[in-house]
Protein backbone atom coordinates (compact mmCIF):
# COMPACT_ATOMS: atom_id res chain seq x y z
CA UNK A 1 0.00 0.00 0.00
CA UNK A 2 3.05 2.32 0.73
CA UNK A 3 4.54 1.98 -2.23
CA UNK A 4 1.05 1.89 -4.43
CA UNK A 5 0.55 5.70 -2.53
CA UNK A 6 4.20 7.08 -2.92
CA UNK A 7 3.67 6.39 -7.24
CA UNK A 8 0.66 7.25 -7.25
CA UNK A 9 1.85 10.94 -5.22
CA UNK A 10 2.68 12.78 -8.09
CA UNK A 11 -1.33 12.46 -9.54
CA UNK A 12 -2.48 13.88 -6.45
CA UNK A 13 0.19 16.70 -5.77
CA UNK A 14 -0.41 18.33 -9.12
CA UNK A 15 -4.42 17.82 -8.61
CA UNK A 16 -3.99 19.89 -5.48
CA UNK A 17 -1.44 22.18 -6.90
CA UNK A 18 1.75 20.83 -4.56
CA UNK A 19 3.64 19.56 -7.02
CA UNK A 20 7.15 20.16 -6.65
CA UNK A 21 10.35 18.53 -8.28
CA UNK A 22 12.22 17.83 -4.93
CA UNK A 23 9.68 16.16 -3.53
CA UNK A 24 8.56 14.11 -6.70
CA UNK A 25 12.29 12.86 -7.19
CA UNK A 26 12.33 11.76 -3.18
CA UNK A 27 9.01 9.65 -3.71
CA UNK A 28 9.55 8.14 -7.17
CA UNK A 29 12.85 7.09 -6.02
CA UNK A 30 11.44 5.44 -2.46
CA UNK A 31 8.48 3.83 -4.50
CA UNK A 32 11.46 2.13 -6.98
CA UNK A 33 13.50 1.01 -4.40
CA UNK A 34 11.13 -0.68 -2.01
CA UNK A 35 9.64 -2.12 -5.23
CA UNK A 36 12.42 -3.65 -6.65
CA UNK A 37 13.17 -5.17 -3.28
CA UNK A 38 9.49 -7.09 -2.51
CA UNK A 39 8.37 -10.13 -3.19
CA UNK A 40 5.63 -11.52 -5.79
CA UNK A 41 2.73 -10.81 -3.76
CA UNK A 42 3.69 -7.31 -2.46
CA UNK A 43 4.05 -6.79 -6.37
CA UNK A 44 0.97 -8.29 -6.96
CA UNK A 45 -1.04 -5.83 -4.19
CA UNK A 46 1.28 -2.87 -5.57
CA UNK A 47 0.00 -3.55 -8.88
CA UNK A 48 -3.55 -3.72 -7.73
CA UNK A 49 -3.71 -0.76 -5.51
CA UNK A 50 -1.77 1.79 -7.87
CA UNK A 51 -4.12 0.86 -10.92
CA UNK A 52 -6.79 1.78 -8.30
CA UNK A 53 -5.09 5.22 -7.72
CA UNK A 54 -4.49 5.65 -11.02
CA UNK A 55 -7.54 4.88 -12.75
CA UNK A 56 -10.62 4.89 -10.39
CA UNK A 57 -12.44 7.21 -12.05
CA UNK A 58 -12.44 4.87 -15.55
CA UNK A 59 -15.69 3.53 -13.62
CA UNK A 60 -16.94 6.72 -12.65
CA UNK A 61 -18.40 7.21 -16.89
CA UNK A 62 -20.97 4.56 -15.62
CA UNK A 63 -22.90 6.56 -13.57
CA UNK A 64 -23.91 8.80 -17.16
CA UNK A 65 -25.33 5.28 -18.20
CA UNK A 66 -27.22 4.27 -14.97
CA UNK A 67 -24.86 1.19 -14.24
CA UNK A 68 -24.40 2.30 -10.86
CA UNK A 69 -23.62 -1.77 -10.32
CA UNK A 70 -21.10 -1.99 -12.63
CA UNK A 71 -19.00 0.57 -10.49
CA UNK A 72 -16.91 -2.24 -8.19
CA UNK A 73 -16.75 -4.78 -10.94
CA UNK A 74 -15.05 -2.66 -13.18
CA UNK A 75 -13.22 -1.09 -10.46
CA UNK A 76 -12.01 -5.16 -9.54
CA UNK A 77 -11.35 -5.85 -13.41
CA UNK A 78 -8.46 -2.97 -13.31
CA UNK A 79 -6.96 -3.83 -10.19
CA UNK A 80 -6.73 -7.80 -10.83
CA UNK A 81 -5.31 -6.65 -14.19
CA UNK A 82 -2.55 -4.74 -13.44
CA UNK A 83 -2.18 -7.03 -10.06
CA UNK A 84 -1.65 -9.56 -12.35
CA UNK A 85 0.81 -8.17 -14.98
CA UNK A 86 2.84 -6.64 -11.74
CA UNK A 87 2.70 -10.27 -9.95
CA UNK A 88 4.20 -12.02 -13.46
CA UNK A 89 6.88 -9.99 -14.02
CA UNK A 90 7.83 -10.45 -10.31
CA UNK A 91 7.51 -14.09 -10.23
CA UNK A 92 8.91 -14.71 -13.70
CA UNK A 93 12.27 -12.78 -12.04
CA UNK A 94 12.40 -15.15 -9.29
CA UNK A 95 12.12 -18.40 -11.51
CA UNK A 96 14.50 -17.25 -13.96
CA UNK A 97 17.10 -15.93 -11.66
CA UNK A 98 16.87 -19.48 -9.82
CA UNK A 99 18.34 -20.83 -12.79
CA UNK A 100 21.70 -19.12 -11.79
CA UNK A 101 21.58 -19.89 -7.97
CA UNK A 102 25.64 -17.63 -7.81
CA UNK A 103 23.85 -14.50 -9.20
CA UNK A 104 20.24 -15.03 -8.53
CA UNK A 105 19.75 -11.80 -6.13
CA UNK A 106 21.54 -9.68 -9.04
CA UNK A 107 19.37 -11.46 -11.92
CA UNK A 108 16.24 -10.90 -10.06
CA UNK A 109 16.80 -7.51 -9.37
CA UNK A 110 17.68 -6.64 -13.18
CA UNK A 111 14.80 -8.84 -14.75
CA UNK A 112 12.28 -6.82 -12.11
CA UNK A 113 14.11 -3.85 -13.52
CA UNK A 114 13.27 -4.67 -17.60
CA UNK A 115 9.77 -5.18 -16.33
CA UNK A 116 9.04 -2.25 -14.94
CA UNK A 117 11.03 -0.44 -17.66
CA UNK A 118 8.60 -2.30 -20.24
CA UNK A 119 5.35 -1.78 -18.34
CA UNK A 120 4.64 1.11 -20.64
CA UNK A 121 4.50 -1.01 -23.23
CA UNK A 122 1.64 -3.20 -21.82
CA UNK A 123 -1.52 -1.97 -23.02
CA UNK A 124 -4.60 -4.17 -20.85
CA UNK A 125 -7.92 -3.92 -23.31
CA UNK A 126 -5.68 -1.16 -25.38
CA UNK A 127 -5.64 1.40 -22.45
CA UNK A 128 -2.02 2.83 -22.63
CA UNK A 129 -2.13 5.62 -20.05
CA UNK A 130 -0.24 3.73 -17.54
CA UNK A 131 3.71 4.76 -17.66
CA UNK A 132 5.77 4.03 -14.60
CA UNK A 133 8.36 6.62 -15.67
CA UNK A 134 5.66 9.05 -15.84
CA UNK A 135 6.29 9.44 -11.95
CA UNK A 136 9.39 12.20 -12.76
CA UNK A 137 7.40 14.42 -15.04
CA UNK A 138 7.64 16.86 -12.56
CA UNK A 139 11.09 16.10 -10.61
CA UNK A 140 14.58 16.48 -11.35
CA UNK A 141 15.00 13.44 -13.37
CA UNK A 142 14.31 12.67 -17.34
CA UNK A 143 11.54 10.31 -18.78
CA UNK A 144 13.39 9.42 -21.65
CA UNK A 145 13.73 5.35 -21.49
CA UNK A 146 17.46 5.51 -21.19
CA UNK A 147 17.05 8.31 -18.60
CA UNK A 148 14.66 6.28 -16.83
CA UNK A 149 16.87 2.52 -17.54
CA UNK A 150 19.54 4.53 -15.40
CA UNK A 151 17.48 5.37 -12.67
CA UNK A 152 16.23 1.63 -12.55
CA UNK A 153 20.10 0.51 -12.82
CA UNK A 154 21.12 2.86 -10.08
CA UNK A 155 18.44 1.25 -7.98
CA UNK A 156 19.18 -1.88 -8.70
CA UNK A 157 23.04 -1.68 -7.77
CA UNK A 158 21.92 0.39 -4.46
CA UNK A 159 19.83 -2.75 -3.29
CA UNK A 160 22.29 -5.32 -4.63
CA UNK A 161 25.27 -3.98 -2.86
CA UNK A 162 23.60 -2.47 -0.07
CA UNK A 163 25.19 0.91 -0.46
CA UNK A 164 23.48 3.94 -0.94
CA UNK A 165 27.14 5.13 -2.64
CA UNK A 166 25.49 3.69 -6.25
CA UNK A 167 22.52 6.22 -6.03
CA UNK A 168 24.54 8.48 -7.34
CA UNK A 169 24.10 7.25 -10.40
CA UNK A 170 21.11 9.19 -11.09
CA UNK A 171 22.87 12.04 -11.87
CA UNK A 172 23.31 10.57 -15.30
CA UNK A 173 19.69 10.85 -15.49
CA UNK A 174 19.21 14.15 -14.36
CA UNK A 175 16.84 16.65 -16.16
CA UNK A 176 17.68 20.23 -15.87
CA UNK A 177 14.59 22.55 -16.00
CA UNK A 178 14.14 24.99 -18.48
CA UNK A 179 13.20 28.60 -17.13
CA UNK A 180 12.71 29.95 -20.79
CA UNK A 181 9.42 32.03 -21.12
CA UNK A 182 6.44 29.99 -23.00
CA UNK A 183 5.84 31.53 -26.47
CA UNK A 184 2.25 31.90 -25.98
CA UNK A 185 0.44 31.99 -29.38
CA UNK A 186 -1.74 35.44 -28.67
CA UNK A 187 -3.78 34.70 -31.81
CA UNK A 188 -5.45 31.28 -30.91
CA UNK A 189 -8.68 31.39 -28.80
CA UNK A 190 -9.02 28.46 -26.56
CA UNK A 191 -12.36 27.82 -25.55
CA UNK A 192 -13.57 26.20 -22.40
CA UNK A 193 -17.25 24.99 -21.74
CA UNK A 194 -18.73 23.57 -18.66
CA UNK A 195 -21.78 21.29 -19.75
CA UNK A 196 -22.69 17.99 -18.12
CA UNK A 197 -22.67 15.34 -20.37
CA UNK A 198 -27.02 14.84 -19.24
CA UNK A 199 -27.27 18.49 -20.54
CA UNK A 200 -24.69 17.75 -24.01
CA UNK A 201 -26.93 14.98 -24.91
CA UNK A 202 -30.27 16.62 -23.87
CA UNK A 203 -31.72 17.70 -27.36
CA UNK A 204 -34.34 20.34 -25.67
CA UNK A 205 -30.99 22.40 -24.88
CA UNK A 206 -29.39 22.10 -27.99
CA UNK A 207 -30.56 25.99 -29.07
CA UNK A 208 -29.10 27.22 -25.95
CA UNK A 209 -26.19 25.75 -26.11
CA UNK A 210 -25.62 26.33 -29.55
CA UNK A 211 -26.46 30.08 -29.31
CA UNK A 212 -23.24 30.53 -26.38
CA UNK A 213 -20.96 28.76 -29.00
CA UNK A 214 -21.99 31.10 -31.51
CA UNK A 215 -21.42 33.99 -28.95
CA UNK A 216 -18.38 32.84 -27.71
CA UNK A 217 -16.91 32.55 -31.58
CA UNK A 218 -18.09 35.95 -32.14
CA UNK A 219 -16.28 37.32 -29.15
CA UNK A 220 -12.97 35.61 -30.29
CA UNK A 221 -13.62 37.41 -33.31
CA UNK A 222 -14.42 40.96 -32.05
CA UNK A 223 -11.07 40.91 -29.69
CA UNK A 224 -8.97 40.14 -33.07
CA UNK A 225 -8.32 36.66 -32.52
CA UNK A 226 -7.25 34.43 -35.91
CA UNK A 227 -8.88 31.06 -35.00
CA UNK A 228 -10.52 29.37 -32.15
CA UNK A 229 -10.46 26.37 -31.13
CA UNK A 230 -13.82 24.37 -29.57
CA UNK A 231 -13.90 21.23 -27.38
CA UNK A 232 -14.61 17.88 -28.65
CA UNK A 233 -18.83 17.53 -29.46
CA UNK A 234 -19.29 20.62 -28.70
CA UNK A 235 -22.15 19.79 -31.21
CA UNK A 236 -23.09 16.65 -29.94
CA UNK A 237 -24.89 15.63 -33.14
CA UNK A 238 -23.83 14.91 -37.24
CA UNK A 239 -22.90 18.04 -37.88
CA UNK A 240 -22.19 17.03 -41.65
CA UNK A 241 -25.94 16.52 -41.75
CA UNK A 242 -26.92 19.99 -40.14
CA UNK A 243 -26.58 22.21 -42.79
CA UNK A 244 -28.19 25.31 -40.83
CA UNK A 245 -24.94 24.97 -38.36
CA UNK A 246 -22.81 24.29 -41.16
CA UNK A 247 -24.07 27.58 -43.51
CA UNK A 248 -23.23 29.31 -39.81
CA UNK A 249 -19.75 28.40 -38.97
CA UNK A 250 -18.88 28.91 -42.73
CA UNK A 251 -20.36 32.41 -42.48
CA UNK A 252 -18.46 33.21 -39.01
CA UNK A 253 -15.38 31.27 -40.92
CA UNK A 254 -14.90 34.20 -43.02
CA UNK A 255 -13.82 35.92 -40.08
CA UNK A 256 -11.56 33.62 -37.83
CA UNK A 257 -10.62 30.04 -38.66
CA UNK A 258 -12.65 27.60 -36.40
CA UNK A 259 -11.76 24.67 -35.04
CA UNK A 260 -14.58 22.67 -33.48
CA UNK A 261 -15.47 18.93 -32.54
CA UNK A 262 -18.74 17.15 -34.40
CA UNK A 263 -20.17 14.24 -34.57
CA UNK A 264 -20.06 12.22 -38.24
CA UNK A 265 -22.28 10.00 -40.06
CA UNK A 266 -20.94 8.09 -43.54
CA UNK A 267 -24.36 6.40 -43.60
CA UNK A 268 -23.38 3.33 -42.50
CA UNK A 269 -21.32 3.94 -38.96
CA UNK A 270 -20.71 7.07 -36.76
CA UNK A 271 -17.66 8.36 -36.41
CA UNK A 272 -15.92 11.14 -33.27
CA UNK A 273 -14.66 13.99 -35.85
CA UNK A 274 -12.89 17.45 -35.85
CA UNK A 275 -14.15 19.85 -38.35
CA UNK A 276 -11.90 22.57 -39.50
CA UNK A 277 -13.35 26.03 -41.25
CA UNK A 278 -10.56 27.68 -42.71
CA UNK A 279 -9.74 30.07 -46.19
CA UNK A 280 -13.60 28.65 -47.57
CA UNK A 281 -13.09 25.28 -47.09
CA UNK A 282 -14.37 22.64 -45.00
CA UNK A 283 -12.02 19.66 -43.65
CA UNK A 284 -13.38 16.40 -41.89
CA UNK A 285 -10.61 15.18 -39.82
CA UNK A 286 -11.75 11.64 -37.59
CA UNK A 287 -10.31 10.17 -34.84
CA UNK A 288 -7.59 7.63 -35.20
CA UNK A 289 -7.85 5.67 -31.80
CA UNK A 290 -10.78 5.49 -30.10
CA UNK A 291 -11.73 4.89 -26.10
CA UNK A 292 -11.34 1.58 -25.39
CA UNK A 293 -15.20 0.49 -24.17
CA UNK A 294 -16.20 4.46 -24.32
CA UNK A 295 -15.58 4.39 -28.55
CA UNK A 296 -15.01 0.58 -29.56
CA UNK A 297 -15.31 -2.38 -27.75
CA UNK A 298 -11.86 -4.29 -27.78
CA UNK A 299 -13.10 -8.10 -27.01
CA UNK A 300 -14.07 -10.19 -29.49
CA UNK A 301 -17.07 -9.62 -31.92
CA UNK A 302 -19.37 -12.20 -29.82
CA UNK A 303 -18.30 -10.77 -26.64
CA UNK A 304 -18.69 -7.23 -27.76
CA UNK A 305 -21.88 -7.54 -29.61
CA UNK A 306 -23.28 -8.51 -26.78
CA UNK A 307 -21.68 -5.92 -24.32
CA UNK A 308 -23.37 -3.55 -26.38
CA UNK A 309 -26.49 -4.73 -26.24
CA UNK A 310 -26.65 -5.57 -22.60
CA UNK A 311 -25.02 -2.12 -21.59
CA UNK A 312 -25.25 0.78 -24.87
CA UNK A 313 -28.41 -0.08 -26.01
CA UNK A 314 -27.45 -1.80 -29.04
CA UNK A 315 -25.45 0.98 -30.58
CA UNK A 316 -22.65 0.24 -32.75
CA UNK A 317 -19.14 1.36 -32.24
CA UNK A 318 -17.97 4.47 -33.33
CA UNK A 319 -15.67 4.26 -36.43
CA UNK A 320 -12.12 4.83 -36.65
CA UNK A 321 -9.61 6.86 -39.43
CA UNK A 322 -6.96 4.98 -41.06
CA UNK A 323 -4.24 7.54 -40.65
CA UNK A 324 -3.45 10.53 -38.64
CA UNK A 325 -4.20 14.11 -40.12
CA UNK A 326 -2.22 16.91 -40.31
CA UNK A 327 -4.24 19.89 -41.29
CA UNK A 328 -2.91 23.28 -42.27
CA UNK A 329 -4.24 26.60 -40.43
CA UNK A 330 -2.31 30.31 -41.43
CA UNK A 331 0.72 28.48 -42.92
CA UNK A 332 0.72 26.48 -39.89
CA UNK A 333 0.98 22.33 -39.84
CA UNK A 334 -1.46 21.17 -36.84
CA UNK A 335 -1.93 17.03 -35.69
CA UNK A 336 -5.41 16.72 -35.19
CA UNK A 337 -6.34 14.61 -32.14
CA UNK A 338 -9.33 14.49 -30.02
CA UNK A 339 -8.91 13.57 -25.96
CA UNK A 340 -7.82 9.88 -25.61
CA UNK A 341 -5.64 9.61 -28.86
CA UNK A 342 -3.66 12.48 -27.84
CA UNK A 343 -2.72 10.78 -25.13
CA UNK A 344 -0.98 7.97 -27.09
CA UNK A 345 2.15 7.43 -28.62
CA UNK A 346 0.66 6.99 -32.31
CA UNK A 347 -0.04 10.44 -32.74
CA UNK A 348 3.11 11.63 -32.29
CA UNK A 349 4.37 9.37 -35.35
CA UNK A 350 6.65 11.04 -37.88
CA UNK A 351 5.24 12.61 -41.00
CA UNK A 352 5.93 11.71 -44.63
CA UNK A 353 8.48 14.18 -44.24
CA UNK A 354 10.35 12.13 -41.33
CA UNK A 355 9.04 14.99 -38.52
CA UNK A 356 7.14 15.04 -35.79
CA UNK A 357 4.73 16.97 -34.97
CA UNK A 358 5.59 20.48 -34.10
CA UNK A 359 2.22 21.61 -33.17
CA UNK A 360 -0.90 19.64 -32.12
CA UNK A 361 -4.76 21.02 -31.74
CA UNK A 362 -6.51 18.45 -29.21
CA UNK A 363 -10.18 18.18 -28.54
CA UNK A 364 -11.94 16.73 -25.51
CA UNK A 365 -14.98 16.52 -23.33
CA UNK A 366 -13.85 15.21 -19.43
CA UNK A 367 -17.41 15.54 -18.72
CA UNK A 368 -17.76 12.10 -18.64
CA UNK A 369 -15.29 11.69 -15.70
CA UNK A 370 -15.06 15.05 -13.50
CA UNK A 371 -15.06 15.59 -10.67
CA UNK A 372 -11.72 13.61 -10.34
CA UNK A 373 -8.36 12.86 -10.93
CA UNK A 374 -8.46 11.83 -14.75
CA UNK A 375 -8.15 15.93 -16.17
CA UNK A 376 -5.17 16.13 -14.03
CA UNK A 377 -3.72 12.88 -14.72
CA UNK A 378 -4.10 14.00 -18.41
CA UNK A 379 -2.50 16.88 -18.52
CA UNK A 380 0.57 15.03 -17.09
CA UNK A 381 0.77 13.03 -20.01
CA UNK A 382 0.44 15.40 -22.38
CA UNK A 383 2.88 17.38 -20.50
CA UNK A 384 5.28 13.75 -20.57
CA UNK A 385 4.51 13.88 -24.98
CA UNK A 386 5.23 17.58 -25.63
CA UNK A 387 8.74 16.97 -23.25
CA UNK A 388 9.75 13.93 -25.27
CA UNK A 389 8.77 15.07 -28.77
CA UNK A 390 9.16 18.59 -28.46
CA UNK A 391 5.35 19.16 -29.29
CA UNK A 392 3.73 22.10 -28.75
CA UNK A 393 -0.13 21.40 -27.78
CA UNK A 394 -3.38 23.41 -27.99
CA UNK A 395 -6.04 21.60 -25.82
CA UNK A 396 -9.73 23.01 -25.91
CA UNK A 397 -11.91 21.26 -22.94
CA UNK A 398 -15.49 20.62 -21.27
CA UNK A 399 -15.64 20.03 -18.22
CA UNK A 400 -12.31 21.50 -16.81
CA UNK A 401 -9.53 24.09 -17.90
CA UNK A 402 -8.36 24.44 -21.56
CA UNK A 403 -4.56 24.95 -21.54
CA UNK A 404 -1.49 25.20 -23.91
CA UNK A 405 1.82 22.96 -23.14
CA UNK A 406 5.14 23.98 -24.92
CA UNK A 407 8.11 21.75 -24.27
CA UNK A 408 6.67 20.41 -21.13
CA UNK A 409 5.06 23.34 -19.55
CA UNK A 410 1.73 24.40 -19.15
CA UNK A 411 0.23 27.53 -19.74
CA UNK A 412 -3.02 28.87 -19.46
CA UNK A 413 -5.03 30.40 -22.14
CA UNK A 414 -7.75 32.48 -20.69
CA UNK A 415 -10.68 32.76 -22.16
Amino acid sequence: MLISLLSSAFIYLEFYDYSYPLFNTFLGLLALYLLLDSNTKTWFITGAFTALFWFWWIARSLVHYELLYGVPLVILIIMLSYGLIFAFIAWLSHKVSKLFPKNEALLSLIFKSLGILTLSTIHPFSFDWFKPELMFIESYLGIEKWQFAITLSAMTLTIWRRHFLYLSFIMFAYQPSTYAPLKTDGDIALMTTSTSVKEKWNETLHPEQFQEVFKRIDHAIDTGKTLVVLPESVFPLFLNRSQKLIDTLEEKAKHISIVTGGLYWDGKTPRNSTYIFTNGKITVANKVILVPFGERNPLPDFLSDWINQIFYDGAVDYKASSSVVDYVIDGKTYRNAICFEATSEQLYSKDREGKRPENMIVLSNNGWFTPSTEPTLQKLLLKYYSKKYGTTIYHAINMSDSYMIQKGKVSDIKP
